[in-house]
Order: C-alpha cells, then structure tokens, then sequence
C-alpha cells in the first residue's frame, strides 16, 4: 500500500541534488523540488531521523521553476537541475558549498563567493560515458543509480558528440563493451569512441572503436595531447576559469617549489612551471602520466612522478613545497595522503574540489592542522547538475 499523500513546505537545496522541507518535524528530501515551493508529496524511504519522498504536486511553484527541455528528464540519471532556471542554480550552488563547509567542515564563517557561471548553460560537454544495456545499447544510469536506461537525445553534450552517438545509438555493443566514451577535442573535426573507460584506477583496458586514439585541448596558450582514458575537464572554457583561478590564488613569485597533486595530464603543471622555480606533479593513473610527460617536456623545472600521493609523499617527498595544488578525485583525498601534504608545510594550498562535501572534510582537517580558509570560489562546470567544482585557497 502507498505511503498517504503530505504537504508542506520546501525550505532549502541539499548537497546530492534533491530539495529538502520538513512534515511533522522530519526532514524530507524530495527530488525536482525547488526551495521556496509547497509541494504534495509521498514517502518512499524513511530512514528515521528523515526520510526520502516522491514529488506527486507541485501546489506553488516557484518562480525559479522553469520547463525541462528533455524528455528523459526525472527518469534519467544525468541532469538533476533542469527544472531550475539557471540563474538560481548558481546560487544554490553557492549555499550548499557554504553549507557543507559549515556542517561537515566546522567553518561557519567561510567566505563562498558567487558561483562562477558557464558561457554555455547546455551543450558543454567534451566527452560523455555511457553504459551498456542489457539488449546491447548506449545508455544512461537512471536515477535509482542502478538501472541503465536508453536514451534518444542528450542536451548536455557537444553538437559534435551529438552526431557520434547517432552512429552508435543503434549498434548492439558486445557483452565485454560495458562502457563506452564519447570525446571531442578543442577542434570539432577530432572525435573518438572508446569501449571500457574506467575510472583512472586501472580497471577494465580502454580500446578505442573508432576515431583517433587522443584528442587535443587547448586551454589558453597550451595545447594537451589526452588519451581516451585519461582525466580531462569536461567544460573547456571553464578548465581555463580554473587555470585562472589557480594562478591568481598562488600568487607566484618565481622562487617557489610546488606540488601538483593529482596532476593528471598536466593541466595545471603547464601553467605553474613558467611562474614557479620548480614543479612537481604526482599522478597515479599511468596513461594520464604518459600524456603528462609529452604534454610537459618543453618544460625542464617540471618533474612528473607516477605513484599515488600517500605513497609518493611518504617514500620520496619528505621534504618541503612551498605551495602546492592538489585536484583530486570525487572522493577527496585519502586520509594518509593529506596527513604527508600537512607534513610538507606548503604555506599557501589551492585545493580544486568537484565535491563540496569531501572538501569540507578535507579543509577540518586543514583548519585543524594550522591551515586557515581564506576563501572558496564555486565554479559552475557542469550547469543542470547538482555537481559543484569548488575553489578552495588555504594559508598558515
């Protein structure tokens, strides 16, 4: 039997995606609410001190509510946001860095700037990874995050990777292709499809299908060589912002020795070296270190070391940076690593997040060890999704 239908108040916007109010005193998270909105909704989840719940009506909508151009919308797992219009997406981005930093990280007083807008709302991405189905078709994680579904358009993609999914859309991948990648680089003639792109931590082998084996991007005045498996920003334009960023918090002098922590394929390395006496850029996945030392080598003040960070840190690096950049993955970084980065005392840390919560984590232990947080600047990398690309400079 359903859960009977309830009403009330949607007070604010949750870190994940969902909005959240209150009935009867328990917080309920309800996707494609907006703040603000009285909504009718069901519970389908009750965890005991909240609960998750099923959008049925919405009864006063917002003004920032705003019609959803695609129509896999709420069942596709991809975009989250499309409901909202764009202007207020960044600001909820904004509070719920604020948020995190505050409830996660202890740091109520964080100073969080206004989100860094996209130039393109729609059609920025540079590549996409889609999944295989069951009867052999691309396909995207729905958003119970398990179920693969079939998708027919995509508005969040590059018009170049529009015309690459219409020649597989209708292909029967075999049974070992469990993942594909489509990629485009700065120029829209450089295009590949590649099966079984993991996650950077060396999973299944990725084989590419059709188009060349690398793409190019240029950001500012470099151009990056990057291989199908390997990391590279999905929003170009914004790559640069985050360049920019980078550079204007740290501030060189010319003197300094710094470290690039999960360096990828250099995209930060590149851009330190002229300003900086020496570089050190540690990355553990081992295509992205192989594009990392072509895309480097004019470079002779940059050393590229392949290995994790704790592992690097701790056998080799003892020793002091003066600065350091570290761009790590999703999941923060591991505890071991940020307690041999705290051991190296670089005085001034620029720390580029894609997860307000595991930076807020990350900057406890910072503010703990001596660190302040001077501020965090949100840069909006991927519009019509609840993710945050955050900015986050630290002193001592």
């Amino acid at each position: 039997m359903k859960e009977p239908r309830i009403e009330f108040e949607i007070t604010g916007m949750a870190h994940g995606g969902s909005a959240i109010g209150r009935h009867e005193g328990k917080a309920i998270f309800v996707p494609y609410a907006i703040v603000g909105e009285t909504i009718a909704a069901r519970i389908v989840e009750d965890k005991g001190n909240f609960a998750r719940g099923e959008l049925i009506e919405v009864l006063t909508p917002s003004e920032n509510r705003v019609e959803p151009p695609c129509p896999h919308f709420g069942t596709c797992g991809g975009c989250h946001w499309q409901h909202i219009r764009y202007e207020a997406q960044l600001e909820f981005k904004r509070r719920i860095v604020s948020d995190q930093l505050a409830r996660i990280g202890g740091i109520k007083d964080a100073v969080v700037h206004p989100t860094i807008s996209s130039p393109d709302e729609w059609r920025y991405r540079s590549h996409v990874n889609f999944h295989r189905t069951r009867d052999g078709k691309l396909g995207f994680v729905m958003i119970d995050d398990r179920t693969i579904m079939t998708i027919n358009e995509c508005h969040i993609i590059r018009p170049e990777l529009v015309s690459l999914f219409e020649q597989f859309k209708d292909k029967h991948l075999k049974p070992e292709q469990k993942r594909v990648r489509l990629q485009v680089g700065s120029q829209s003639t450089e295009t590949l499809a590649a099966t079984n792109v993991g996650d950077e931590t060396g999973g299944d082998e990725t084989r590419t299908i059709l188009g060349t084996d690398k793409v190019h991007y240029t950001i500012k005045d470099h151009t990056f060589e990057v291989s199908a498996g390997s990391f590279f920003q999905v929003n170009l334009p914004q790559a640069e912002t985050l360049v920019n960023l980078v550079l204007e918090r740290l501030a060189l002098q010319g003197s300094e020795h710094v470290l690039d922590l999960y360096s990828g394929v250099g995209l930060f390395s590149a851009f330190l070296a002229p300003e900086a006496r020496k570089v050190t850029a540690i990355e553990s996945y081992p295509p992205a270190v192989a594009d990392a030392r072509l895309n480097l080598g004019k470079f002779s003040n940059i050393k590229v070391m392949q290995g994790t960070a704790e592992q690097l840190l701790t056998r080799f690096l003892q020793g002091h940076f003066d600065a350091a950049v570290i761009d790590p993955p999703r999941a923060g970084m591991k505890p071991a690593a940020l307690d041999e980065l705290i051991k190296c005392k670089p005085r001034k840390m620029v720390y580029v997040s894609c997860d307000p919560a595991t930076l807020a984590r990350d900057a406890k232990k910072l503010v703990g060890a001596g660190y302040r947080l001077v501020d965090v600047q949100p840069v909006d990398m991927f519009p019509q999704t609840y993710h945050i690309e955050s900015v986050a400079t630290f002193t001592r």
